[in-house]
C-alpha cells in the first residue's frame, strides 16, 4: 500500500524514487513488523491469559516443563499479523510471489489455528486428528505447487539445480515439480511444528533460514546477480525480500516474549504456517536442497522422531531417551537454555554453509 503511495508520489516529488529500491523497503518491512510485534505482543499475551489459552505439558515429557502448564499458546497469530500487515505496506502487490507466499502461509496458519482451537479452547487433548491435518496440508501444499508448475514464466522456475554444480539443470515435469514442491512445503511445515517445543528453539532457526532465503530472492530476482553467482534466474523474485524481512522481522518481535523463560507459545498456527512459509520461498527460488542444509535442525529434529518410532516398531527399543531429540538433551541433564543456545548457534553455522553456495559453484 505505501509501495504503491510512493510510485505515485514519485511523480511529483523524485526523492521519493528511493522507495522503489529493495533494499530501503527490506528494512522498512523488517522493523514494521519487528515494531508491531513489540508492541501487540502485551495486550496478546494479556488476552490469551484472560481467556485461559495455555500451553498443555505432557506427563512424561522433562519435569522442568512442568510450570510451562498454563502459559498462554497461539501466539503465532502476531507474527502471521505483523508479518501480514507489513508486507501489504511495503511489497509489490502485483507480484504474483507474494501472493503465492501469504497464500501458502495463512493458509497452513489456518490449519494450525484450528489445531490449537480444539487443543486449547474446546479442550480436546488429540486436537486435529492426524489424519485430517495431513489431508489438510496436502492439500494446501498440491495447490501451492500446481500453481507454481502452471504459472511459471520461465523455464528456470521448474528445472531442478544442484548447489556446486554449475552445469547441472534438470528440467522438471509436472509430476517431478508437484511431487518435490509438496514435499518441501508439508514436509518443513512439520520439521518446524516439531522442533517448537522448548522457549525460542524454533523461531530463531526459522528467522535465520528465511533472512537467508530473502537473499537469495533478492539474487535470483536480480539478472546481472543471478549471471554472477551462476544461480537460477527468476524474473520478479526479488520482491520476496520484502516479505523474508516482514517474517523474520515478526519472528525477532515474537522471540522477545518467547525468549526463556516464555510468556507465550508459538503454537501449531505459527509453526505450520512458518515451516510452509519457508517451504514455498526454497520452491519458488530453486534452492531446495540449500535449504535442507540451512534447516538443518528442523532435518534432525523430524530425523529423530522418524528414527525413534522406526526402531520402537522393528526392535523395541528406543535410540534416544525421547523424540524429538531435543527432549533427549534436556533428558540427559542438559538446561534448557543450553539446549536452545546450541542448537542456535548450529543452526547460524548451517545458514552460513548454505550463504556460502551461492558463490561455491
Amino acid at each position: 500500500m505505501l509501495y504503491w503511495l510512493t510510485q505515485h508520489l514519485t511523480l511529483l516529488k523524485s526523492g521519493f524514487h528511493v522507495f522503489s529500491y529493495l533494499t530501503l523497503r527490506a528494512i522498512l518491512a523488517m522493523s514494521s513488523a519487528l515494531a508491531l510485534s513489540l508492541l501487540v505482543g502485551p495486550s496478546m499475551i494479556a488476552r490469551l491469559s484472560r481467556y485461559s489459552i495455555g500451553q498443555v505439558v505432557r506427563n512424561d515429557g522433562p519435569k522442568s516443563h512442568l510450570p510451562k502448564a498454563g502459559t498462554p499458546t497461539m501466539g503465532g497469530a502476531l507474527i502471521l499479523v505483523a508479518t501480514l500487515v507489513s508486507t501489504l505496506l511495503w511489497a509489490d502487490l502485483a507480484n504474483r510471489f507474494v501472493w503465492t507466499v501469504l497464500a501458502v502461509t495463512f493458509a497452513f496458519g489456518l490449519i494450525g489455528l484450528y489445531d490449537d482451537y480444539l487443543k486449547l479452547v474446546i479442550g480436546n487433548s488429540r486436537g486435529l486428528s492426524p489424519r485430517w491435518k495431513y489431508l489438510w496440508q496436502s492439500l494446501g501444499g498440491l495447490s501451492a505447487a500446481g500453481t507454481l508448475y502452471y504459472s511459471a514464466a520461465t523455464p528456470a522456475e521448474t528445472t531442478l539445480f544442484l548447489p556446486f554444480l554449475k552445469t547441472f539443470a534438470e528440467p522438471l515435469g509436472a509430476g517431478s515439480f508437484i511431487l518435490i514442491a509438496y514435499l518441501m512445503i508439508v514436509g518443513m511445515s512439520n520439521a518446524v511444528n516439531l522442533t517448537d517445543g522448548l522457549d525460542g528453539l524454533a523461531i530463531m532457526p526459522a528467522a535465520l533460514v528465511i533472512a537467508a532465503l530473502g537473499v537469495f530472492a533478492y539474487a535470483s530476482g536480480n539478472a546481472v546477480f543471478a549471471n554472477y553467482l551462476s544461480i537460477p534466474a527468476i524474473p520478479h523474485a526479488g520482491e520476496l525480500l520484502i516479505f523474508c524481512a516482514a517474517l523474520a522481522g515478526s519472528g525477532l518481535g515474537f522471540l522477545w516474549f518467547n525468549a526463556y523463560p516464555a510468556q507465550v507459545f508459538m503454537g501449531d498456527v505459527g509453526a505450520l504456517a512458518i515451516g510452509a512459509a519457508i517451504g514455498v520461498l526454497a520452491v519458488i527460488v530453486r534452492q531446495e536442497l540449500v535449504v535442507l542444509v540451512m534447516g538443518g535442525i528442523f532435518v534432525l529434529e523430524t530425523a529423530s522422531v522418524i528414527l525413534q518410532v522406526a526402531s520402537f516398531k522393528l526392535t523395541g527399543k528406543r535410540i534416544f531417551r525421547m523424540a524429538p531429540i531435543h527432549h533427549h538433551f534436556e533428558l540427559k541433564g542438559w538446561a534448557e537454555p543450553k539446549v536452545i543456545v546450541r542448537f542456535w548457534i548450529i543452526s547460524l553455522f548451517l545458514v552460513l554453509a548454505g550463504l556460502a553456495t551461492l558463490k561455491l559453484r
